[in-house]
C-alpha cells in the first residue's frame, strides 16, 4: 500500500484510497478482461490524475477511461508489452505488464503527466487484485471439486443393495417396494443436484431421514434409528449435502463393522440439530466399532484411506464458508463409538437457500 504523500496527489485523502484499492479488488475479480474493469480503470485515472488509463488482457484489446490522445501509440506499446512481457514507453504514455505469478496476464496502459513511481505502485495494486481474484477462483473451484467429491462418496455398494432389497419385493410386497423406490429416487435427485450451494437444515434432515429408511432396509432390524431436530432450526440455511457424509460414514465405518454374518447385535445411530445461542449445533453419533483418535485427526486432515474424503471435504468446506473456528469435531475411541459434531452460526452473510 503506497504511503500518503509518496505519489498520490494532495487532495486525495487515505480514506479515498483505501476506497479506491477495495473496489479495485472487486472489480479485477474476473480478471484483465472481466466486468468490472471499466470501473477499475476508472478509479486508478482519478487517483492518478492523468489523461487516460486503459488495460488488457492478452489478446491486445483496451478498455479505456479517459480519451486517449495517443491510442495508435498506446495499440504499439502494448504490442511490444505483450511480445517482451517488458515495459513499453515512460510517462507520458507508459504500458506496464501485468504479472501474476511471473505469469503474465495483461497490461496497464497510464497516459498523462505521472511519475513513474506512481505508474510502477498502481501496476503493483492491480498485480494483488488479479492475484487475489486468481485465488479465489481457484477456491471456488476447489469448494466445486469437493462437492463434486462428496456427491461421489454417495456408496455405489450401498445403492446396489439398496436396489437388490427394492427388487427382491417387487412380488411379496409390490407396495413396500413402490414406496423404497421412490424414496431411492428422491435420495439419488438430492444426492446428484447441480448448481447448490446451500439449502436448509430442512432439506438436509429430509434426505437423511430417507437415507436411512433405505439402510433399515438394507440392514433390518439390526440398525436402530433416531433423529431429533428442533424446530427453531429448520429454516437456518447450511452448505448443501454437509449432514448426508457424516450419517454414511456412521453407517459404514461404525455401524456395518459390527454386522458381521451371524451376529446378532444391534446399533443405533442418532442424529441431533438444536439451537444453541446463536449457533447452530448437529450431531451425528453412532455406538459401532469407534476408531482411534489420532486415526480420525488423521482422517480430518485429509491424510485418511481414499474412502475417508467425506469428513474432510466436510470440514474444509465448513471452514471456508464460516471461517476457521467452525467445522467438525469428531469424539471417537476404539469400541466406543464416534460422535461428529457440526457448530455453525445460525445466520450468516451469502449463506442463503439456492
Amino acid at each position: 500500500m503506497p504511503q500518503s504523500g509518496a505519489w498520490l496527489p494532495r487532495r486525495s485523502d487515505s480514506e479515498s484510497v483505501l476506497r479506491t484499492a477495495r473496489r479495485l479488488a472487486e472489480n479485477l475479480r474476473a480478471g484483465p478482461a472481466g466486468p468490472g474493469v471499466a470501473d477499475a480503470v476508472r478509479g486508478l485515472r482519478r487517483l492518478l490524475e492523468v489523461d487516460a488509463v486503459g488495460m488488457s488482457d492478452l489478446s491486445g484489446a483496451l478498455q479505456w477511461s479517459g480519451r486517449s490522445k495517443a491510442e495508435p501509440d498506446a495499440v504499439s506499446a502494448v504490442a511490444d508489452v505483450l511480445h517482451t512481457e517488458t515495459r513499453s514507453g515512460r510517462p507520458p504514455l507508459v504500458a506496464m505488464p501485468l504479472l501474476v505469478h511471473d505469469e503474465l496476464t495483461g497490461v496497464l496502459v497510464v497516459e498523462g503527466e505521472v511519475r513513474m513511481s506512481a505508474v510502477r505502485e498502481a501496476t503493483a495494486w492491480v498485480e494483488e487484485a488479479l492475484e487475489h481474484g486468481r485465488l479465489e477462483h481457484s477456491a471456488e473451484l476447489a469448494a466445486q471439486a469437493e462437492l463434486r467429491a462428496l456427491r461421489a462418496e454417495i456408496s455405489p455398494h450401498f445403492m446396489y443393495n439398496a436396489m437388490t432389497v427394492i427388487g427382491s419385493l417387487v412380488r411379496s410386497d409390490p407396495e413396500r417396494s413402490h414406496e423404497m423406490m421412490l424414496d431411492f429416487a428422491e435420495f439419488i435427485r438430492y444426492g446428484l443436484a447441480r448448481h447448490r450451494d446451500y439449502t436448509t437444515v430442512s432439506d438436509e434432515f429430509h434426505a437423511i431421514e430417507t437415507y436411512l429408511a433405505l439402510q433399515r432396509a438394507v440392514l433390518g432390524e439390526r440398525l436402530r434409528v433416531q433423529i431429533r431436530v428442533a424446530p427453531e432450526v429448520l429454516a437456518v440455511a447450511i452448505p448443501y449435502l454437509v449432514l448426508q457424509p457424516l450419517v454414511e460414514n456412521a453407517v459404514r465405518h461404525g455401524m456395518e463393522p459390527r454386522f458381521t454374518p451371524g451376529s446378532e447385535g444391534a446399533g443405533t445411530v442418532q442424529v441431533l440439530g438444536e439451537a444453541e445461542g446463536s449457533d447452530l449445533i448437529i450431531s451425528v453419533e453412532d455406538d459401532g466399532v469407534g476408531m482411534d483418535p489420532a486415526f480420525a485427526e488423521a482422517i480430518l486432515a485429509g491424510n485418511g484411506p481414499p474412502d475417508s474424503v467425506g469428513l474432510a471435504n466436510v470440514d474444509r468446506r465448513l471452514r471456508s464458508v464460516y471461517g476457521a473456528w467452525y467445522g467438525l469435531v469428531v469424539e471417537t475411541a476404539e469400541g466406543a463409538g464416534t460422535r461428529v459434531v457440526v457448530r455453525v452460526p445460525r445466520f450468516h452473510p451469502g449463506v442463503v437457500p439456492s
